[in-house]
C-alpha cells in the first residue's frame, strides 16, 4: 500500500524559512549575502517582509509590520552592515577616514549620509545605499596595524591619536564638539607625541598643541610643543578651532559621551535663549496654575500617547480619569494594552503635578527631576506590570541594552553609557539659571540620552513642562497634528547638532496657546 504523501504549507514552508534565518543570527550576522540563503529561502522570506535587499546580493532582516519606506530596520543595522560588507569586499585592507574615527571615538554613532573608507584597493567610487545613504571608497592610505582599532561593530577606525594626526584643520572647525571630545579623552601628550615625532609633523604638532590649549590641556599643549622643540623641530602653534572653548573641560573627565553631551548644551544655550520667548515669572497663584494642569489632562494624555502610536480616545481617558474604566472580557490585546497605558498616563500625570507644585514653591526643578523621574517611569508600566504584560524587573531602572529609535539615524549611546550621562544630565540642569534652556534641553538631552526601552517621550514632555513651570510658563501640549515637525525638529538637533528648529517649535506653540488664552 503506497503511503500518501503530503504537501507542506505555506505557512509551514515560511516557519522552516525563518528557522534557517534564526540560525544564521544565531551567528552574529547581520549582512546577509546571497549565499547564506537558497533562492527558495531567500525569496520566500523576502515576500513575507521579513528579508530586504540593500544592494545586489546583500541583504538585512526586517520586520513585516514596517511600512513601505521604513527607514528603521536599515539604520539600526547600518554599522554592523557595513562592517561586514568592507570586510567582504577588502578583506582587512581597509579602514575608515581618519574623520569619520574620531567622530566614532567621540561616541557619534549618528548614521553619515556618506561614509568615507580608505583601501589601496578601492575604486575612487560611489556605491549608493538606501535612505540617502552611502559609502565613498578612496584609494589612500590606511591605518597601519599598530595604529588601527576595532570597535565593537567590527569596524576599521584609525586609532585616536593617529586619526588626530592625520585629520585635516577644517575637520576641528566644522566639528568642534567631536574633536574637543575626543581631544578631551588624552591624560596626557605621549600617544601623540610619539606619532608626531616618529612622522615629523611638525606643522601638524603645532595645530594639535593648539587644540589642546583650546580645551584648557595647557600642559598636554607645552609637552607637545617642548617634545617636537628638543627633537629640532620647528614648530607653530595654531589654534584650529574657530571659536574658544565654552568651557575648560576637566582634566579627570575622560568620557567621551559626558564630555561631548556638556559640550552640546553649553554650544546649544545660546542659540536657544534667542529663540525662545521671555519667561512671564513664578505665578503668584499656584491653586490657579495647578487647576490649569489639571484641566490639560486629557487633552495632554490624548496627543502624547497618541504620539507614541497608542490608539486612545478622549472618552477612554475621562473615564480613566473618573475611576470609572474597567477592562472588558471582549477586549483585544491591543485594546487592553492602549488603555493601561493610557492608566499609567492619568497615575504619572499625578506624580508630576506634585513636582510642578514643588517647583512653584521654589524648589530646585532640576533636582525635583532628578528625584521623581524614575518614580515616573514606575508609574507609566505599572498598571501593565498589574496586568502581567510586563516583568516587574522591568521596572528596576535605566537599560541595559542597546535602543534605536523609530525612524532616526540617531543611535543613542551605549547602556554603559547612561549611568554617567544621566547624573551629569540631572547635574547642568540644576546648575542651568536659564528656564528656556532648561525646558528645550530638558526635553532633547533625554531622549537624545534615551534612558530606558520604552516612555522616554513621554518622560520627556513631563520633564519639558515641569521646566516650564520653572520660568513660570503654562502647561504646553505638543498636538498630534504636529507630530511630523515634533520629530523632524528632534532629528535634526540629533544628528546635525541644531537645536534651533527645536527650539522654535516649542517657542512657536506657546506663542499659538497664549493667543487662544488670550
Amino acid at each position: 500500500m503506497l503511503k500518501r504523501k503530503f504537501m507542506a504549507t505555506p505557512s509551514e514552508k515560511l516557519a522552516e524559512s525563518l528557522d534557517i534565518l534564526k540560525d544564521i543570527h544565531g551567528t552574529g550576522t547581520v549582512a546577509i549575502k546571497s549565499s547564506d540563503l537558497t533562492r527558495t529561502h531567500r525569496e520566500r522570506l523576502i515576500k513575507a517582509g521579513f528579508l530586504k535587499e540593500i544592494i545586489r546580493g546583500w541583504y538585512i532582516t526586517t520586520r513585516p509590520d514596517e511600512t513601505t519606506g521604513e527607514s528603521t530596520s536599515w539604520f539600526t543595522s547600518f554599522w554592523d552592515f557595513i562592517a561586514a560588507y568592507l570586510q567582504e569586499r577588502f578583506g582587512d585592507n581597509w579602514s575608515l577616514s581618519p574623520e569619520q574615527s574620531v567622530i566614532l571615538h567621540a561616541g557619534n554613532l549618528t548614521v553619515p549620509r556618506q561614509l568615507l573608507v580608505r583601501s589601496p584597493q578601492a575604486r575612487n567610487q560611489i556605491t549608493t545605499l538606501p535612505y540617502e545613504t552611502s559609502i565613498f571608497e578612496t584609494r589612500a592610505t590606511i591605518a597601519s596595524s599598530k595604529e588601527v582599532e576595532k570597535n565593537s561593530h567590527g569596524l576599521k577606525l584609525f586609532s585616536l591619536a593617529s586619526a588626530l594626526v592625520n585629520c585635516s584643520e577644517p575637520f576641528y572647525r566644522n566639528n568642534p564638539t567631536e574633536t574637543r571630545t575626543a581631544l578631551a579623552t588624552f591624560r596626557d601628550a605621549s600617544e601623540i607625541l610619539q606619532i608626531l615625532l616618529e612622522g615629523g609633523h611638525s606643522v601638524v604638532a603645532g595645530r594639535i598643541a593648539g587644540a589642546f590649549r583650546n580645551i584648557g590641556r595647557e600642559r598636554i599643549a607645552h609637552d607637545i610643543l617642548s617634545g617636537m622643540r628638543s627633537a629640532g623641530y620647528q614648530v607653530s602653534e595654531n589654534d584650529p578651532f574657530q571659536d574658544p572653548s565654552p568651557f575648560s573641560i576637566p582634566p579627570r573627565q575622560i568620557s567621551p559621551f559626558v564630555n561631548r553631551m556638556r559640550l552640546m548644551w553649553h554650544s546649544m544655550r545660546e542659540p536657544i535663549i534667542k529663540i525662545f520667548p521671555s519667561d512671564p515669572g513664578q505665578p503668584k497663584d499656584i491653586e490657579h496654575y495647578l487647576k490649569l494642569v489639571s484641566d490639560n489632562f486629557v487633552n495632554d494624555a490624548y496627543n502624547s500617547l497618541s504620539i507614541e502610536g497608542y490608539r486612545v480616545s478622549e472618552e477612554l481617558i475621562e473615564k480613566i480619569r473618573s475611576g470609572q474604566w474597567q477592562p472588558e472580557q471582549n477586549d483585544s490585546d491591543r485594546q487592553q494594552r492602549d488603555a493601561l497605558a493610557a492608566k499609567g498616563y492619568w497615575e504619572a500625570f499625578q506624580l508630576v503635578k506634585k513636582g510642578v507644585e514643588a517647583v512653584l514653591k521654589e524648589e530646585n526643578s532640576g533636582t525635583i527631576a532628578d528625584q521623581q523621574h524614575q518614580n515616573w517611569y514606575r508609574a507609566l508600566f505599572s498598571p501593565s506590570v498589574t496586568a502581567g504584560i510586563i516583568k516587574a524587573s522591568d521596572l528596576a531602572g535605566y537599560r541595559n541594552q542597546p535602543v534605536y529609535i523609530r525612524r532616526s539615524k540617531h543611535v543613542p549611546p551605549n547602556s554603559d553609557a547612561v549611568k554617567d550621562l544621566m547624573h551629569e544630565f540631572f547635574d547642568l540642569l540644576t546648575k542651568e539659571p536659564n528656564a528656556a534652556v532648561r525646558v528645550v534641553l530638558g526635553h532633547f538631552i533625554f531622549v537624545y540620552i534615551h534612558p530606558y526601552i520604552d516612555g522616554n517621550g513621554r518622560i520627556a514632555r513631563f520633564l519639558m513642562n515641569l521646566f516650564m513651570a520653572s520660568g513660570g510658563y503654562p502647561w504646553l501640549i505638543i498636538p498630534l497634528a504636529k507630530r511630523n515637525e515634533y520629530m523632524s525638529a528632534l532629528e535634526v538637533a540629533s544628528t546635525q547638532g541644531n537645536i534651533g528648529p527645536f527650539a522654535s517649535f516649542l517657542a512657536e506653540l506657546i506663542v499659538e496657546q497664549d493667543n487662544k488664552i488670550n
